[in-house]
């Protein structure tokens, strides 16, 4: 199947060309209207229903029409000169509402994006009176926007909003200030925009750079980009035609990931095939470029292969969480991967065959052999001295791990810098109300089929008991909805609603007492972020304990079809294992230890563990695959490993820079720092420690028993699939 693939794409280069090329144009400008479509921002969905707070939203959406798509802004409203609100400031405020509230805010649209490719967000937002300062010294007023707040067209319509609000009430000589998660999460844009454009630049820049460095070649410096970003338009609008039909929704995150996974890998698995086929093409100069990129594309397209599965496995076994916003990253990812695949057996090769030679224009290191270099010399150190190398990767894994000692998990928002603006304003209403009074946590109560109705006095004592529990500012009086079935009580904490603090409040004192104060004839859950993040810990942690064996045995099955061995997938399991025990460890040594932060991201360890264990591997297959390669080559085992490492050394080693380089880059996203340096530090670790140093090591060390059972046997003669000859001395590291 696979040369199949290969066979045909080197044959008809043009043809397979042109398909990619139309697809990837197309799905391209399709992609973000279809993505926004099957995106969703509230945590509490992702929940199952068994959770109390996501049978609170329930509740919230089925009783008092609740919009899951809502997202609410806070707006606060004070005088200019600082003084107390008067009631005609007060009443001031609320028709120049009443004015915001009857206008439709219109979508700002870009003159080069065609309007059908944009989903139109104008709207009328929804706005109503929530609190006032007990000075006075400000009032509040709640904003509903619909959409989701990734959503660049939501953002923009907030903006329109924010500085429409903004002009008109300084006209009447107030100043306002605005907060809450949209609010933050444009403002934290906006603070890191130029930032984003950098780091995306740097990191197109280290890819062209590392190429022309290593190829000496134009063509071969930006084929990669190309090649990737053409698939990668085809894998994003099949991960989100994937979406709709199945009915699965994707987190906001989903989409930006996914980008980084697909350069990365696309271009790891485009290098694999460029220095291979360079090889061929200095082995046998007298073969056609074509036959050579068939031949080496059907060779390494099995490596390839088997790396891709393993990232589909791993992301796969997500399908067992019960947190769904990890449910459906797996399956996005999955998609995408497989699409990269194939084009990483069909554009690639085809790519190669019709660049032939050109491919490496002007440089003319195919004219001559190389001379042994650091690589080579490398591959000697490790085979030389297999059990100080060994020992000293582990060591310094390690010693990395040990900083998983006394690790905790953060559900907090993550830290994005200095404060936005939307967290000043968050900060000044602290300051006279509860810090939950932007984002309560709220008590929804329901009666059951015979409980009767609801009453604001039958509901006295709930509320009674919930203003006694500490940590609790204020309860806001009882609503009802119109057929008196069902009951919101807002709560307001002290404490900010985004930390520790408000979760263990939500899910432990305010549910207990939730639980013993509850009407008879009733129901009542907790409910709002606080409550939402407490029940995402649970289900996080269960997750975990299932996601990460299941992973582990489905990559280790892959190894050993792949490698027709059980040792060897035992060796690169374990490798891979303590490599993500100290990428973890790493991060919570920098930012736990380090920092002084409350814990690494609760997405961390499930994600870092994926990715640095599937893609990981990807380096690890590439090694052993060529040290068993050339292990069927006569001559002592540790020549054979030598020769591995100096001909893998430079497409790891460039892989993994690049990788890392495209992980580097989420560090200009908001919130993203912790992640950025675990799966930049992870793949470093996986490039350069593991499978340059470690596996080769511990290949040396055990010889051809690697390959327990199946151990390979030299063959008389040049291997067919050799470029060259066996070297007659063995124990001499020659180039090819």
């Amino acid at each position: 199947m696979i040369r199949a693939l290969t066979g045909y794409s080197t044959r008809h280069p043009w043809k397979v060309i042109a398909v990619w090329a139309l697809l990837g144009v197309a799905l391209s400008f399709l992609t973000p209207a279809l993505t926004a479509r099957v995106t969703q921002h509230q945590t509490g969905d992702f929940l199952p229903r068994g959770y109390d707070s996501a049978a609170a939203l329930e509740i919230a959406q089925e009783r008092f029409g609740d919009d899951p798509d809502a997202t609410t802004v806070t707006v606060l409203v004070a005088r200019s000169d600082g003084k107390a609100l008067a009631a005609a400031d007060r009443k001031l405020i609320g028709a120049e509402a009443a004015k915001l509230a009857q206008r439709r805010v219109v979508m700002p649209r870009e003159d080069d994006v065609p309007s059908f490719l944009v989903p139109d967000r104008s709207q009328k937002p929804r706005i109503a009176p929530a609190m006032t300062a007990p000075d006075g010294g400000f009032q509040l007023l709640s904003v509903q926007l619909l959409g989701n707040p990734a959503d660049k067209g939501v953002q923009s319509v907030y903006r329109t909003f924010r500085d429409a609000a903004r002009t008109q009430f300084s006209e009447a000589g107030m100043r306002t200030g605005f907060t809450g998660g949209l609010a933050d999460t444009v403002d934290t844009a906006d603070a890191h925009e130029t930032a984003a454009k950098i780091g995306g630049g740097l990191v197109m820049g280290l890819i062209v750079l590392l190429n022309v460095l290593v190829f000496r070649s134009a063509l071969a410096a930006l084929l990669p980009l190309l090649a990737v970003a053409l698939i990668g338009g085809v894998a994003g609008g099949a991960v989100a035609g994937a979406a709709m039909l199945t009915g699965n929704k994707l987190d906001a995150t989903t989409p930006e990931l996914i980008n980084v996974v697909l350069l990365g890998i696309g271009i790891d698995y485009l290098l694999f095939l460029l220095f291979r086929f360079r090889e061929r093409l200095r082995a046998r100069p007298e073969r056609s470029a074509r036959e050579a990129a068939e031949l080496v594309s059907g060779r390494v397209g099995a490596a390839i292969t088997s790396a891709a599965l393993t990232i589909v496995a791993a992301f796969a076994t997500l399908g067992l969480a019960s947190f769904g916003q990890f449910r459906s990253l797996g399956p996005a990812i999955a998609v995408a991967v497989l699409v990269m695949l194939l084009g990483s057996l069909t554009l690639m090769p085809a790519l190669l065959a019709a660049a032939g030679r050109k491919m490496f224009w002007p440089s003319k290191s195919l004219s001559h052999e190389p001379r042994e270099g650091r690589a080579a010399r490398f591959g000697a150190l490790v085979t030389r001295r297999p059990l100080t190398m060994a020992a000293a990767s582990v060591a310094l894994l390690a010693a990395l791990a040990a900083g998983l000692i006394g690790i905790r998990m953060d559900y907090g928002r993550p830290d994005s810098g200095d404060p936005t603006p939307a967290q000043v304003t968050a900060a000044e209403i602290a300051r006279t109300l509860p810090a939950g009074v932007s984002d309560p946590t709220s008590v929804l109560v329901a009666a059951e089929e015979d409980g009767g109705t609801l009453t604001a006095g039958r509901l006295d004592a709930l509320s009674r008991a919930l203003t006694e529990v500490d940590g609790v500012g204020q309860v806001a009086p009882t609503v009802l909805t119109e057929d008196r079935r069902a009951a919101r009580i807002d709560v307001y904490p002290t404490v900010d609603p985004q930390s520790q603090a408000a979760r263990d409040l939500a899910s432990g004192p305010i549910r207990d007492t939730v639980g013993r104060h509850t009407p008879a004839g009733t129901t009542a859950h907790v409910g709002g972020t606080a409550a939402i993040f407490a029940d995402v810990s649970t289900a996080v942690d269960r997750d975990l304990r299932i996601v990460f064996p299941v992973a582990a045995g489905l990559i280790a099955l892959i190894l050993v079809l792949l490698l027709r061995s059980l040792l060897a997938p035992l060796v690169l399991m374990l490798s891979v294992g303590l490599g993500f025990a100290a990428t973890l460890g790493a991060a919570t040594l920098v930012f736990q230890h380090g920092l002084g932060e409350p814990g690494v991201a609760f997405t961390l360890p499930l994600v870092l563990f994926l990715f640095v264990v599937a893609l990981g591997t990807d380096y690890n297959i590439l090694i052993a695959d060529r040290i068993r390669e050339e292990m069927r080559r006569p001559g002592p085992a540790r020549a054979a490993v030598a020769r591995a490492v100096r001909h893998t050394t430079p497409a790891i080693a460039t892989a993994g820079l690049v990788l890392a380089g495209s992980f580097a880059t989420l560090a200009t996203t908001p919130g993203s720092r912790q992640i950025a340096f675990a799966m930049t530090l992870g793949i470093m670790l996986s490039a350069l420690v593991l499978s340059l140093v470690l596996v080769p090591a511990l290949a040396a060390l055990l010889g051809r028993g690697l390959w327990w059972p199946v151990r390979p046997r030299p063959a008389p003669g040049p291997h067919h699939d050799d470029p060259a000859p066996a070297p007659r001395e063995p124990d001499r590291v020659t180039a090819y």
